[in-house]
């Protein structure tokens, strides 16, 4: 009754909603990547913050003494979901004002809630998509930098965190720690290895001879992509052009390919090495590892005896942070929190 031609064309025509359905399934998604445009409006940005800094004498901090305006800490919130932490952390800045920022960068696609309360009213900045394993991570660092050093001159710390971190010591201790450095100048404190099994699988992921001549192997590092960064290293990663044309380009190995891992401790290793301790406040367990991921706690999970394992540390300081926790964690933590977690 119906020819061969007409009866394959019919089914071709039947098996295009098929196709649209299971594609995502059977295909990778598509990687997010950085327009023009908002590589144009990162440069813009990047360049008013500089100049910025440039009229207000640079990224300096001055040890004069009580006469001066209190030093700030920048909080930089990196996320693609609500922040179920707020509450937590709305705790930990209370009573505080005048010796932090808030600023956080939200994927405008995953449609973040703002959290409720005071101080996170308004602090949201103009973000870009982001996508884990990817250079939209490291743009967004950037972007979050740059804005906080352009809106604050006492900004003189930036920690980068995650919806997934809690803080593991009260804002006191913190703040203490970080502005009686018993080093003769304040350093960054972010991590950078160089002896991973894994670093030249990572160095070739986009091939191999992409990242020549400017990042060679022997200067190639990896770190934790969550750090605590002084004024003059912000500076220096929004000022960077030559290093960013570099991890921008697309990997032709996925599976080996974590720019936001490899950025910042390169560029820092390589501008100023003895301006960094080479370790994070960040602790994150790896041992425990799943799908690339870290191990996530859970409510069960959630002790006095939890938060202080998280806070021993092999370096000078004691870790200040911590990630990554399930959003069901906050009643847990809650009910610690002054008892344990801002006891000191």
């Amino acid at each position: 009754m119906f020819n061969t031609p007409f009866v394959l064309s019919f089914a071709l025509l039947l098996s295009f909603p098929l196709l649209f359905l299971f594609a995502p399934r059977i295909f990778p998604p598509k990687h997010v990547e950085i327009s023009i445009p908002d590589e144009l409006d990162d440069l813009a940005l990047f360049r008013r913050a500089t100049l910025a800094s440039i009229d207000r004498g640079g990224g300096a901090i001055s040890r004069l003494g009580t006469t001066n305006p209190r030093l700030k800490i920048a909080f930089l919130f990196l996320t693609n979901t609500d922040l179920h932490f707020a509450p937590l952390w709305d705790r930990f800045f209370a009573s505080h004002d005048g010796l932090y920022n808030i600023y956080i960068h939200a994927d405008p696609s995953s449609k973040v809630s703002p959290p409720g309360g005071r101080i996170f009213k308004g602090r949201f900045i103009a973000a870009k998509r982001t996508q884990r394993a990817s250079p939209t991570l490291i743009s967004a660092a950037r972007r979050l930098m740059a804005t906080a050093l352009l809106d604050d001159p006492l900004n003189s710390y930036f920690a980068l965190v995650s919806q997934h971190c809690i803080p593991l010591h009260s804002f006191n201790y913190i703040y203490n720690s970080l502005f009686t450095s018993q080093f003769p100048e304040y350093r960054s404190f972010i991590q950078i290895l160089s002896n991973e099994s894994y670093m030249w699988d990572r160095y070739v992921a986009r091939g191999e001879s992409a990242m020549l001549p400017e990042v060679p192997f022997d200067r190639f590092r990896f770190g934790s992509q969550f750090f605590v960064l002084t004024r003059r290293h912000a500076l220096v990663v929004i000022r960077d052009r030559r290093l960013w044309r570099k991890f921008r380009l697309p990997c032709l190995n996925d599976d080996s390919c974590y720019p936001e891992e490899h950025y910042f401790p390169t560029l820092l290793s390589m501008e100023d090495p003895e301006g960094c301790t080479q370790y994070t406040l960040t602790r994150v367990n790896w041992t425990e590892s799943v799908d690339g991921h870290p191990r996530t706690y859970f409510p069960a999970d959630i002790s006095p005896e939890l938060i202080y394992k998280l806070r021993e540390s092999n370096s000078t300081y004691s870790h200040m942070f911590a990630r990554k926790f399930s959003p069901d964690c906050l009643k847990p933590l809650m009910e610690i929190a002054d008892k344990v977690i801002f006891r000191d």
